[in-house]
């Protein structure tokens, strides 16, 4: 299946010419005229890699990586014009991955975006053993080991333990805990959260009623807690 490339820009002139030579070097192309459309065309396509213009109307490049950075790691590169090339800095600070200026040539374009998947899938398979004191999982091989001994997880508990170990100390509210774990296929998981929760807890704690990984922030969300 073809690497799909998300352009956001609200020139028409601009998606068209990505759109065009994206497509001939290989890449699915989908676009988006604002930061708004492309939250919608994101989180429907789930593209590997998002060109995001900065200045934009209803929603620009800032505040999409905002909120799309709470959902998901996808990355982004900033395309911006020469004299708006400092405001990308904030734009990297905010979680994009690279920027390039406008005008560019497309050739280092291309062999930017195959520089960050490059990079990106590197990055996962070396997060392919994720830790956290005690607590190991292999996530190729489906297995978790609890301070050297192996506890059997139903897929849905997995996926929820790999997206908390993933982020140790960060705190995930409740609807993005479920819209995660509903974008692996699992449905109903938003009523049903606290229940696979509690059994995780089970699987993994010493005391379930005290738990040393699963953190509850009331109000929030959940946590798994960083050893000290």
């Amino acid at each position: 299946m073809p690497t799909t490339i998300l352009v956001v820009d609200d020139q028409a002139s601009v998606r068209q010419l990505l759109h065009e030579y994206l497509s001939e070097h290989g890449f699915r192309v989908i676009t988006a005229s604002d930061g708004q459309s492309a939250l919608y065309t994101a989180r429907r396509e789930n593209p590997d890699l998002i060109l995001l213009d900065l200045m934009m109307p209803h929603m620009d490049g800032y505040q999409f990586i905002k909120q799309f950075r709470q959902e998901r790691q996808t990355p982004i590169i900033i395309v911006t014009a020469r004299e708006e090339e400092s405001d990308a800095v904030l734009g990297l600070e905010l979680g994009a991955d690279d920027y390039v200026v406008k005008p560019f040539r497309l050739r280092e374009l291309v062999a930017r975006i195959r520089a960050t998947l490059r990079r990106v899938s590197e990055e996962a398979e070396r997060t392919k053993t994720l830790h956290v004191g005690d607590l190991w999982v292999d996530v190729q091989a489906h297995a978790v080991k609890v301070r050297e001994k192996e506890v059997y997880l139903t897929p849905l508990e997995f996926d929820l333990l790999v997206t908390l170990m993933r982020a140790p100390g960060r705190v995930f509210t409740r609807d993005e805990l479920a819209n995660r774990l509903a974008d692996s296929g699992f449905a109903g998981v938003s009523s049903t959260l606290n229940v696979h929760i509690r059994n995780l807890r089970c699987k993994i704690e010493k005391d379930p009623g005290h738990p040393e990984w699963i953190e509850t922030v009331f109000g929030v969300g959940y946590r798994l807690r960083k050893p000290e």
